[in-house]
């Protein structure tokens, strides 16, 4: 009976880290996403002379 116990519980444990895996996946590809987006913002306004950042640090 602990046996089984012990195959349920690692079930879970592996269940619910390839869930948290699968959504910081989603959220790497999300923040990807943005970063690019950066990049055609920061291009778009690169004509005023000066250097110029998407982010501020």
């Amino acid at each position: 009976m602990a046996v089984v116990a012990l195959v349920l519980l690692l079930a879970l444990v592996l269940g619910g880290l390839g869930f948290a895996l699968h959504v910081l996946w989603w959220i790497a590809l999300a923040v990807l996403v943005l970063w690019l987006l950066g990049f055609v913002f920061r291009s778009a306004g690169a004509g005023t002379g000066r250097r110029s950042r998407w982010y501020r640090w």
